[in-house]
């Protein structure tokens, strides 16, 4: 499974690039797969070909509206692990010993 930060922007949009995003999360809700949006990004978790389809997916659909389009990506993959969203989360929470901010 992999996790997969990806953050998207149109340029030459103007300063709030929000309807773009929203154009993104639907499509990414709509995919099935686990993700969290946060302000700078959105994390996805599944299968490496989902994953990277659908950066794909959004980055076509941004430049739908937009000559130009940038797209910063991480990856982390780790064999045979799901449910990262949360747990690795949970496991700094778990050393702090107290929850943190989500």
């Amino acid at each position: 499974m992999v996790l997969l930060e990806m953050s998207i922007v149109p340029l030459g949009q103007g300063e709030s690039v929000s309807q773009y995003v929203a154009q993104c999360v639907d499509l990414i809700d709509r995919s099935g797969l686990a993700y969290e949006l946060h302000a700078m990004g959105t994390i996805v978790e599944g299968e490496l070909s989902d994953v990277l389809e659908l950066m794909q997916a959004c980055m076509e659909k941004v430049a739908e509206s937009s000559d130009r389009v940038t797209c910063t990506a991480k990856l982390d993959y780790r064999r045979g692990q799901q449910g990262r969203l949360a747990a690795k989360v949970d496991s700094v929470a778990a050393k702090l010993g107290r929850p943190v901010k989500r």
